[in-house]
């Protein structure tokens, strides 16, 4: 069969659609189109709809740059994990979680999503240029450790800057009741005649690490037993590693809070490899409620925290601080203990 004759194929349009040739195509003077395509509100409702009509034919999209110099915002938030991206990009279910909750805010909204992993000295320093260059409207950090100066140092350089942990900050603080949730696992170990209860603590240098210890440790003070305590960073790897520490140290233990479901993934592991029935023998309770909990062996009890609602309020926070809105300095959002099978 011949092909039909057909006419040449045009390639695409050589250049950009130009201001001018919207301008001229809508009758307007080049400000007008310029005023309209920065959201300027002083432009006569059917001169907008003519500049919108013309540049719609034409295909005329804002060069972002010239846009920005203009109306000095980028249209896009840095949300900085403080690890690398072996550990940001691993079975941690943290992470993938509040990116999440901070995307799908931030479409809503209109903003585009820079994601930045900071776990190197020279990876802090890039995220620092660019962020302090203007390249984004505000910054956001999760999982942050107390030797991170790169927030405090954004907020000098007058950066907008919303963070997960590190109350301390001149920069409103989006996080969970580690305090409370901890003491409700802990008490409800205590009230099922547990023991020797013992707790795998995560990094002592965030404020995870330190709340949710404090939770155990208050939670024991108040029922006339003893703390025992191991700590790992939150990786499988180092609740399996602690929890062999713990069986020798203290054969007799019964019960044990693991502060992320990560460790207490490890610790079951270990558990299992020691020959110790859970529940029966050891009760484990873990602190996340990950989709991990659900499909352990057996399944996890463990304190639920809305891990996308905090880069959902995150993400909340940060668009109302570039509009001008006063926000609240601290935000904290509830937990709650989940019975599974574990205890």
């Amino acid at each position: 069969m011949r092909r039909a004759e057909a006419g040449p194929v045009r390639g695409p349009r050589q250049g950009r659609p130009t201001l001018e040739e919207v301008a001229e195509r809508a009758g307007v003077s080049r400000a007008t189109v310029s005023r309209v395509v920065n959201g300027q509100t002083t432009v006569n409702e059917d001169l907008r709809r003519a500049v919108e009509a013309a540049a719609d034919e034409l295909g005329y999209v804002p060069h972002a740059a010239a846009r920005s110099l203009v109306t000095h915002r980028t249209d896009s938030v840095a949300l900085i994990l403080p690890e690398s991206p072996s550990r940001v990009f691993s079975d941690d279910q943290f992470f993938p979680s509040v990116i999440r909750g901070v995307a799908t805010e931030l479409d809503a909204a209109g903003k585009l999503l820079v994601l930045m992993t900071t776990g190197s000295a020279e990876a802090r320093q890039r995220a620092e240029r660019y962020a302090v260059g203007g390249h984004v409207d505000g910054v956001m950090f999760a999982s942050l450790h107390d030797a991170d100066l790169l927030p405090e140092l954004m907020i000098r350089r007058g950066v907008p800057v919303v963070c997960n942990g590190l109350p301390q900050l001149e920069a409103p603080c989006i996080d969970v009741d580690h305090l409370g949730g901890v003491k409700a696992a802990v008490e409800y170990l205590v009230a099922q005649g547990r023991r020797r209860i013992a707790t795998i603590a995560g990094p002592l240098d965030m404020v995870a690490g330190r709340a949710r210890l404090d939770g155990y440790r208050e939670a024991l003070a108040g029922a006339d037993r003893r703390s025992i305590v191991a700590v790992g960073d939150f990786t499988a790897e180092s609740g399996q590693a602690a929890m062999r520490q713990l069986l020798a140290d203290e054969p007799e233990l019964d019960a044990m809070f693991v502060a992320s479901d990560l460790m207490a993934h490890g610790a079951l592991q270990a558990l299992r490899e020691a020959g110790r029935r859970v529940p029966e023998d050891v009760a484990v309770v873990g602190f996340d409620d990950i989709a991990l909990a659900t499909y352990s062996d057996p399944p996890l009890t463990t304190v639920r925290q809305p891990i996308a609602e905090i880069g959902r309020t995150m993400a909340r926070t940060m668009l109302r601080l570039l509009e001008g809105y006063d926000v609240e300095p601290m935000t904290i959002l509830p937990t709650e203990l989940v019975i599974r099978e574990s205890a």
